[in-house]
C-alpha cells in the first residue's frame, strides 16, 4: 500500500484542478466541461478491445445520464457498476506490485484490486457532482483477511457517520456495521487524514504527500493507457 512522504506540498482547488487536469490529457471536451464521450470510448476499443468500448459506454451513460440522481442513488449506482468488475492482484495484472490506474485503465482491461475500486468510484462520483469534501478514499485494516485494503468513504455531512463503499461487501453500510475494517489514513483531492483513533482522523496535511495519487493524476485521460501484463477477456 501507498506509504507516506514527508515532503510538503502545495494545496489547490477542488474541482477546478481535476477540470484542469482532464482538460491536459485530452479527456474533456473541448467546448464544455462534460467529458468527450466518444473520445473516452474510442479510445477504450482502440486500447483494450470492442469489450471495453462497451464498458466505456455504460460508464459515461451514468456521467450524463444520472446526474439528477440523489446524492444516495448516486453512490449505490456507482458502486454497484464497479463491483462488476473483476478483481486481479497488480503483480499479476500489472506485472508490478503496487499500480494505481486510472479510471479508463480500470475500464479498459476489466478488473483491478482495492485501490482501483475506490479511485473509480470516488471520480466517477465527482463528476456526478458529489462534493469532493463528502469523500476519502480511505486505506483500512481488513481484520478478517488480516490485509491492507481500500475502500471509499461518504460524509452527508461534516459530522456523519461515513458510508462504506467497498468492492468486499458490496452493499453500502456505515461504518458502525463495518467493524472489520480498521481505518488508517484517508485522502481526497486536497487533504490527508492519519486515523489514530475512531472518527474523522487527525488532518496530517495535503494528500500531494501520497506519490502514487500525485502520479495518478498526471495519468488522468486517454493518453499512454497503460497495457496489463495478463488479459482478462
Amino acid at each position: 500500500m501507498e506509504p507516506l512522504q514527508r515532503n510538503k506540498g502545495m494545496k489547490w482547488p477542488l474541482k477546478l484542478a481535476l477540470v484542469s487536469s482532464l482538460l491536459t490529457f485530452g479527456l474533456y471536451a473541448k467546448s464544455g466541461s462534460n467529458i468527450d464521450n466518444q473520445k473516452v470510448i474510442e479510445a477504450l476499443k482502440k486500447n483494450y478491445g470492442e469489450r471495453a468500448g462497451k464498458r466505456g459506454n455504460a460508464w459515461v451513460k451514468i456521467l450524463t445520464q444520472d446526474k439528477a440522481l440523489s446524492e444516495r442513488d448516486k453512490l449505490e449506482k456507482v458502486n454497484r457498476f464497479f463491483n462488476y468488475f473483476r478483481f486481479v492482484d497488480d503483480i499479476k495484472l500489472w506485472g508490478v506490485k503496487n499500480y494505481w490506474a486510472t479510471p479508463i485503465e480500470f475500464i479498459g482491461v476489466n478488473g483491478g484490486d482495492c485501490e482501483d475500486y475506490s479511485i473509480a468510484k470516488y471520480y466517477t462520483l465527482l463528476e456526478l457532482g458529489v462534493p469532493d469534501e463528502k469523500m476519502r478514499i480511505t486505506m483500512v485494516k481488513a481484520l478478517r483477511l488480516n490485509q491492507y485494503h481500500m475502500v471509499l468513504a461518504y460524509y452527508e455531512t461534516p459530522a456523519s457517520v461515513p458510508l462504506i463503499l467497498d468492492n468486499i461487501d458490496g452493499k453500502i453500510k456505515p461504518a458502525t456495521q463495518r467493524s472489520d475494517l480498521l481505518p488508517v489514513y484517508s485522502f481526497n483531492g486536497t487533504q490527508l487524514w492519519l486515523n489514530k483513533e475512531k472518527g474523522r482522523g487527525v488532518l496530517a496535511g495535503d494528500s500531494k504527500r501520497l506519490k502514487r495519487w500525485t502520479s495518478l493524476k498526471q495519468r488522468l485521460g486517454v493518453n499512454n493507457l497503460k497495457q496489463p501484463k495478463l488479459k482478462l477477456e
